[in-house]
C-alpha cells in the first residue's frame, strides 16, 4: 500500500524540523527505534538533516528502556519552540512513570500549540494531562480496557495510529513506522515515504483505518466463520454478557451446535471461554487502574464481588485483592 500526502509536501530545502523524544522509564524500545529510524532514513534520502531530534527525560542523565538498555539523555524537560514536535515514548507501568511535573510540563507546552504525540502507552500520559479530551486517539490493545474506564472524554480507536489535529497516538510496536511514514509523506511527499518503507523492508504500510489486532480467526487459529462471529460478540459484550443460547441464535446455530464448535476447536465450553475473556479484562483493570474491586467486577459482568472473587481465584489461584496488592509492590520488569 502506498501513502497519500494529506497536505502539500514542503520543499526539501525547507528549515529543519525538530522532534523532542521524551523517554519515560521502561519505555518500549521497538516503538522508539522504529520512529527514529524513519527520520534517519528520510534524511539519508534527502542527503541532508531535514529532521533533527533530541532525547529528553524528566531527570536528565540516563534512562532505561523495558529491555534494560540504558540511553543517555540530551536534556531535561526544557522550554520548547512552537515548531518543535514532542513525542512521548511509553511502555511498561506507564502510570508509575507519569509524574505531576511531567503533566504540568506537557500542559504548558501544549498551550504553545506544539504538535504532541504518544507512542505505545504514552497516550495515557497525554490523556492524563487533558490533551486528548474530545479527540480521537489509540493505545496498545492490552491497555484499552483500563483507558476506556478512566478517560471517558477520549474517542478511543482500535486503529494502529491516530492523528487528530496536533495530537498523535500509536498502538505501539511497529505502528510507529506507519505514523512516521505518514508524517514524512505529509512533509516531503509520498515518494520519500515509500523509499523509507522500502529501505526498512516494510511492504505493508498501514493507515489510521487499519486495526491493530489480528483477526479473530488468526488469533485463535480457527477459521470457522460462525465461531469467529460468536467470539467477536463475546469480546464486544463483556460488561453485559450474552447467554450462549442467544449467541447461538444470533449466528443461526442451536445451543448444542455452538457447544460442539467450542469443544471441537477450543476444547472448552462457550460459557468457560466467555468467563476467561471477562477475567482477563478484570485482571487488566486490576493491574492498570485504581478502580475498586467492586467496580471492576461490575465492569466485567459480575453481579457481586463475592462471585467475582470466587471465579477469579479458581482461574488465577489468587484473589482480586491479592492480585492488586502484589502488583502494587512488584518491581517493574
Amino acid at each position: 500500500m502506498s501513502l497519500k500526502a494529506t497536505r502539500p509536501a514542503v520543499t526539501p530545502n525547507a528549515k529543519a524540523r525538530r522532534f523532542v523524544f521524551v523517554l519515560l522509564d521502561n519505555f518500549t524500545l521497538l516503538s522508539f527505534a522504529s520512529a527514529l529510524d524513519c527520520l534517519r532514513l528520510a534524511n539519508r534520502r534527502l542527503g541532508r538533516e531535514y529532521y533533527v531530534w533530541t532525547l529528553a527525560g524528566e531527570e536528565g542523565g540516563t534512562i532505561d528502556s523495558s529491555t534494560h538498555t540504558t540511553f543517555k539523555l540530551d536534556t531535561t524537560l526544557e522550554d520548547l519552540h512552537r515548531d518543535d514536535t514532542v513525542i512521548l515514548c511509553g511502555g511498561i507501568n506507564v502510570q508509575k512513570a507519569t509524574s505531576k511535573r511531567l503533566l504540568n510540563w506537557l500542559r504548558r507546552e501544549a498551550r504553545k500549540g506544539l504538535r504532541i504525540g504518544g507512542l505505545c502507552t504514552a497516550a495515557y500520559v497525554m490523556a492524563k494531562a487533558g490533551l486528548l479530551d474530545g479527540k480521537k486517539a489509540t493505545i496498545h490493545w492490552e491497555n484499552q480496557d483500563s483507558f476506556t474506564e478512566e478517560f471517558e472524554d477520549v474517542n478511543l480507536s482500535k486503529s494502529v495510529f491516530s492523528i487528530d489535529g496536533n495530537r498523535m497516538t500509536t498502538a505501539g510496536g511497529t505502528s510507529s513506522i506507519d505514523l512516521f511514514l505518514q508524517l514524512i509523506a505529509d512533509d516531503l511527499g509520498e515518494e520519500v515515504a515509500n523509499w523509507v518503507a522500502d529501505q526498512q523492508i516494510y511492504n505493508s504500510i498501514r493507515t489510521d483505518q487499519d486495526a491493530q489486532r489480528l483477526s479473530v480467526p488468526t488469533r485463535i487459529g480457527v477459521r470457522h466463520p460462525k465461531l469467529s462471529m460468536v467470539i467477536q460478540k463475546m469480546e464486544a459484550n463483556i460488561e453485559e454478557p450474552i447467554s450462549p443460547s442467544l449467541l447461538a441464535q444470533e449466528v443461526g446455530l442451536s445451543t448444542r451446535q455452538l457447544e460442539r464448535l467450542f469443544r471441537r476447536y477450543l476444547n472448552r465450553s462457550p460459557k468457560r471461554y466467555y468467563m476467561e475473556l471477562r477475567l482477563q479484562k478484570a485482571r487488566n483493570l486490576l493491574m492498570q487502574t485504581d478502580m475498586s474491586v467492586i467496580n471492576v467486577a461490575l465492569a466485567c459482568g459480575f453481579a457481586s464481588p463475592s462471585h467475582f472473587s470466587k471465579c477469579y481465584r479458581a482461574h488465577y489461584e489468587t484473589t482480586p485483592y491479592r492480585e492488586r496488592g502484589s502488583h502494587a509492590t512488584r518491581t517493574p520488569s
